[in-house]
């Protein structure tokens, strides 16, 4: 059987909420056996904490300010190299099932000739991927998002005659009065969805994943599955809605020190609408018990793909990554939504199986390298045997901890925010181009470069609740210029000369090359000429300057 990769995300998911993780309540015992069977890389971040530069650093392997798509709805260009481009030219079908959050660039298809209906053309618009089904997962009514056809249709057949299904079942509830209830409505959140479990988003895309398992044949595969739970509207169906009461959410970490002179970006940000709804001890209760079930219904799909799996044979030659795009605060640090860095937000699970025998040492280990989102492009290529492009691929495979030879790959996790787009900036008067947040971690010093404000500084050693922002504490002016100097070497990395490698530059013979070719800049005569040929090559030291003319 050929090689395969089943590439799963989940949209908005906690590192912290699996039982895997830590969670004392939250029982995830399909996920837990993916650590069981691989390695759970414990400190991963993303390098963003929001939906779409996040995934676009995912399925590029490229920093955010490396690919431009810095906020959602802003275009990767075309251009870019992602996944499906390295893996096509090994012969891998790349495919997706479930949400990429990609925003096609139309003026860049334009300028090109790519008509968006093309081959290449649907490639570009869709991340790479062949597009088996793409649902984004947020259908509201209006022309600015675009219905699922498909999801549509599956739900007519199942009896729902809604124009919009999406909206008016699986995300909304319903009273005794036969009133419709919309999820998007947090304090609706601990009721039960209108949609059927087997209805819902999430095993209806397992189901459609399992479709294209099962139709794949011989062709090496790697399907991204990509759920776009527990993301908001937070509303799950029975009988998640009501598994997961109040005695087993966990207290919201924050503190009141937190709002003392806080730095004024995380300020402004707490007093976000979102931030203030999770202060609400009511409803963040409602959103808990959503948010729980919802994680619940996910894990035991995992179960029954994984079941599905090993009946068509496909368990010991498929390679399993499960991760999630970003966190969500769910009321810690006085926040809701995630986009800023508390690991709340930038930290996420990462799973990697690796059926290779050369991973049976590691495998249970839960590793406490530090890991980066962009790392999974890397390593499912260096799965399928592609050869290594450092000068476009800025993430590491992660084969060397998988395969037992290394405990670290990088000394600092990166992460960047662009907040142009929201209104946080206007209230705090900064101008676009300088609302922009880059984090580094060190694994003990989480620093957040903040452009036009002084930074901030978290010791996660001696609080890993990340309550103290010492960042303006002269104290550790130090620490503050050590991490300054990580930001600084990372802003210096060589990351659009993209065309052509170190190791083409390393083969050229820039000494004599151009001379060669009759280009013949800094000799003041033939004589000198000769004898620098005759230096490298002394059998054949005629060149174009000394042939005689016929």
């Amino acid at each position: 059987m050929p090689k395969n990769v089943l590439f799963i995300m989940c949209d908005q998911l906690r590192w912290d909420y699996l039982s895997c993780t830590g969670h004392p309540h939250l029982h995830t015992p399909h996920i837990d056996r993916l650590a069981e069977r691989g390695v759970l890389f414990d400190r991963t971040y993303v390098q963003s904490p929001i939906c779409g530069p996040s995934r676009m650093s995912f399925y590029t392997g490229r920093y955010v300010s490396s690919h431009g798509s810095t906020w959602n709805n802003i275009p990767l260009k075309v251009g870019e190299m992602t996944l499906g481009d390295h893996l096509r030219p090994l012969g891998i079908r790349t495919a997706l099932c479930g949400k990429t959050h990609m925003t096609a660039d139309v003026e860049g298809m334009r300028r090109l000739g790519l008509a968006p209906d093309s081959e290449i053309g649907v490639l570009v618009s869709q991340c790479g991927f062949e597009p088996y089904e793409r649902d984004d997962g947020l259908h509201p009514d209006g022309p600015r998002y675009p219905r699922n056809a498909a999801y549509d249709a599956h739900m007519k057949d199942r009896g729902w005659q809604d124009e919009n299904p999406w909206q008016s079942v699986a995300n909304s509830a319903e009273d005794d009065d036969g009133n419709i209830l919309s999820g998007w409505f947090m304090e609706n959140a601990d009721k039960p969805a209108r949609a059927a479990d087997e209805d819902s988003e999430t095993p209806y895309i397992t189901d459609r994943a399992m479709d294209f398992i099962g139709e794949a044949g011989d062709t090496p595969w790697c399907l991204h599955l990509s759920y776009i739970k527990p993301h908001w509207p937070y509303i799950v169906p029975a009988p998640y809605h009501d598994m997961y009461g109040p005695e087993t959410h966990l207290d919201p970490v924050r503190d009141a020190c937190e709002l003392t002179d806080p730095h004024p970006v995380y300020g402004a940000f707490t007093e976000e609408r979102v931030s203030k709804a999770f202060c609400d001890d009511t409803t963040r209760t409602k959103v808990l018990t959503a948010y729980m079930g919802l994680i619940k219904q996910i894990d035991d799909q995992i179960g029954r793909l994984m079941a599905f799996l090993d009946e068509q044979g496909r368990t010991d030659d498929t390679m399993i990554v499960f991760t999630s795009d970003h966190g969500d605060y769910l009321g810690d640090h006085w926040m809701g939504e995630k986009e800023l860095f508390h690991d709340a937000s930038s930290r996420v699970p990462l799973i990697v199986v690796d059926p290779s025998p050369e991973a049976d040492a590691t495998r249970g280990l839960r590793s406490d390298a530090l890991a980066e989102a962009i790392d999974v492009v890397p390593t499912i290529l260096e799965f399928f045997g592609g050869a290594e492009v450092p000068h476009i691929i800025e993430g590491r495979a992660l084969q060397p901890i998988l395969h037992g030879k290394a405990d670290t790959i990088r000394e600092v996790a990166v992460s960047e925010y662009d907040y142009s787009m929201r209104d946080v900036r206007r209230r705090l008067g900064v101008e676009i181009r300088d609302a922009r947040l880059t984090m580094l971690f060190d694994g003990r010093w989480k620093y957040i470069f903040a452009e036009g404000f002084r930074p901030m500084l978290y010791d996660l050693e001696t609080d890993p609740d990340e309550l103290t922002d010492l960042g303006a504490d002269p104290a550790f002016a130090k620490v503050s210029a050590q991490m300054e100097q990580h930001f600084f070497d990372w802003t210096r990395r060589l990351s659009q000369r993209t065309t052509k490698s170190d190791a083409w530059i390393e083969e050229r013979d820039t000494t004599l090359g151009e001379a060669k070719a009759g280009i013949l800049i800094g000799y003041r005569n033939e004589a000198e000429l000769r004898e620098a040929f005759a230096a490298v090559d002394p059998k054949n030291i005629r060149t174009k300057a000394t042939r005689k003319a016929p």
